[in-house]
Order: C-alpha cells, then structure tokens, then sequence
C-alpha cells in the first residue's frame, strides 16, 4: 500500500444481497490498501470500515465498485440497509425493494447515525424492531416500524407506525421522515430521541 500523509475513512459492504457477503475478490481488493498490521472494524451495520488516501479517493471508490463492493460515508448519515438472510428468494423475500430502499437513502446526512433494516419475513432475522426505521414484508406488502433501540438501559421494540404498505407508499413515508429528521433534528440528536420528541403523529406530517 502506498504511503500518504491524510487519511480518510470509508465503510464498504458487499451491497445488498442474500446475506453480508464478500468473495475472495473483494477482499483481494480491499487487501491492497491495508498494511500488513492494519485491521478492518467490522461494524453492526454489516459494513467494514477501511481508512483510504484522501487524494486517491474517486480512483480508490471507483475500484472497489468494479468488483461489486459498495461504499459509503462514514458519520452522521443514514447507514447502508442491514438485511437478513433472505432464505426463501429474491422475489420472494423483496429484495428488489430492500435494494430500492439502500439506493434512495444509504448515505444521507442526518444529524447522527441513523440505522435502517429489512426484513423479507415476519421472523425478523434483519432485526427491523430494535433499528431506527425498520421495514417488515408481510405476504406482498410491508410494514414500516420506527424508533426502535437495540441498546442500552432504555431498549426499546420499534412502534408499528403504517402497515400494508405498497412499495411507492414505503418509499414516500421514509423519505419524508428522514428529510423531517434532517431538517429539524437537533444536532448529535439520535432518531429515538428525535422521534420521542416530536410524537409519532408530527414525524410524517411536519
């Protein structure tokens, strides 16, 4: 790897798929940017955290995308879909909404970390209850929960906010919460306190 005096952090994922995979390729890739004492973080939004040469950004990103591997920015800004396994099939399972649902909002900034998960049956293995925003498909159309915190002494299921959701209807109510978010969430504000602040009933409608 060569040597350069700024770095910056990056998250890379092997996008959205059947499980949080990556084959012998990606991690051949990934290789070449790491010193032989360096570590990846793996993190719980099934990404890999790897520090690149600033000056050598685009040509890096735009490497790690021709294997198949996806990038995102590291901070404040709505992670990459975490997603179960999906056992039972593409179609099956939606992944083509899973899919549609990283593409449009993956990497918007909001005020802290946001994280948002899926998952194609009622057996929640993508674990959407205990995320920020979670998405459950129920026979062919899906269920959106919000609020949900996984951790600490305040964890918390998510609250079923819309049920029987078309895609379309998903995709407009999940972008008009996370703009809400981002436009009056306070700074380092988390969505579970953002949310309990404003009350269900405003998180759609501001």
């Amino acid at each position: 790897m060569e040597s350069d005096d700024k770095k910056i952090k990056i998250a890379v994922n092997g996008g959205i798929g059947f499980g949080s995979k990556l084959n012998a390729k990606q991690l051949l890739t990934i290789s070449k940017y790491m010193d032989g004492n360096e570590e990846l973080e793996l993190t719980t939004f099934q990404q890999l955290y790897i520090e690149i040469a600033e000056n050598k950004k685009e040509e890096i990103i735009k490497e790690f995308e021709s294997v198949g591997l996806a990038c995102y920015p590291v901070g404040s800004y709505v992670k990459s879909l975490k997603t179960c396994n999906f056992c039972k099939g593409e179609e099956r399972e939606g992944m083509p909404v899973a899919k549609e649902l990283n593409k449009r909002f993956a990497g918007k900034q909001v005020p802290f970390t946001l994280k948002m998960a899926y998952t194609g049956c009622p057996i929640g293995c993508g674990e959407p209850m205990i995320s920020d925003i979670g998405v459950m498909k129920f026979k062919d159309q899906y269920n959106l929960y919000v609020g949900g915190k996984g951790k600490g002494f305040d964890a918390e299921v998510g609250m079923l906010l819309k049920e029987n959701l078309e895609p379309e209807e998903l995709y407009e109510i999940v972008e008009r919460i996370i703009d809400n978010y981002s436009q009056f969430g306070k700074k380092r504000e988390s969505f579970f306190k953002f949310w309990r602040r404003i009350g269900k009933d405003q998180l759609v409608k501001i």
